[in-house]
């Protein structure tokens, strides 16, 4: 009885082991298939601009989308935008639309959407209307005090000033979220003048080599703020 039951085993077996070896070399193949997707080569990058100059905002907090022609089924491609106003994203060479999405401290245009072809390295700025934009900001440190000099520029004409503030921080994405201190300057502030604002440098920050300091200027309009660009300031 043994030998008998031994030789079903090895018939069983035999049928078995070529069955899983073809098994193993079609999901080696299908692997290797999918191994072999080209990925994007080019990159696509710029910066969000008013008149020319970069629109600083709080990093992560506003983007574009992105659609490629003839893909529509395939839903639209995020682009973050950094806190210095600019994007970069690796696509592939062809044609795409780009959208500029609400809930940042810009406007949203009536015609929201640029056709870009990316054919390599592609370089595009996109244009927007900011609310409210920071001019010729400057940052200087006085004893103990950090002081700031800056312009205001109403953009929009209906739209009202909500908040000017003073932030400082320890890197480089200081903004209303991520500072180590903040001085609000209220909703007063004169638009088209320079203004002055003057902030103690708190001992969370006073052992540090350098700092960096940032405006920022929140309308009605919007939950974000626009921001001047992060200036580093050297203590010591």
């Amino acid at each position: 009885m043994s030998r008998i039951h031994s030789n079903k085993k090895e018939e069983i077996m035999k049928r078995i082991i070529p069955f899983f070896i073809m098994i193993c070399c079609l999901v080696a193949v299908s692997s290797c298939g999918y191994d072999n997707f080209d990925e994007p080569k080019s990159m696509l990058t710029g910066k969000v601009v008013y008149n020319g100059e970069p629109v600083g905002v709080r990093s992560g907090s506003s983007e574009f989308a992105l659609f490629q022609d003839g893909y529509a089924l395939h839903g639209s491609i995020p682009v973050y935008i950094a806190q210095d106003g600019s994007y970069s994203v690796n696509l592939f060479n062809g044609e795409y639309k780009l959208v500029r999405m609400g809930n940042a401290p810009w406007e949203k245009p009536s015609n929201d959407t640029i056709r870009i072809t990316v054919k390599g390295n592609t370089v595009q700025d996109i244009p927007v209307t900011p609310y409210f934009f920071i001019k010729n900001a400057a940052f200087t440190k006085n004893g103990n005090k950090i002081t700031a000099k800056f312009t205001i520029n109403k953009v929009v004409t209906n739209a009202n000033m909500e908040d000017v503030s003073l932030y400082l921080g320890k890197g480089i994405l200081t903004d209303n979220n991520h500072k180590e201190a903040a001085l609000s300057l209220g909703n007063a502030v004169p638009s088209e003048q320079e203004t002055n604002a003057e902030i103690e440098i708190p001992n969370s920050l006073a052992g540090e080599s350098y700092i960096f300091a940032r405006i920022g200027v929140k309308s009605d309009k919007s939950s974000e703020y626009c921001y001047s660009q992060s200036v580093k300031v050297i203590l010591k």
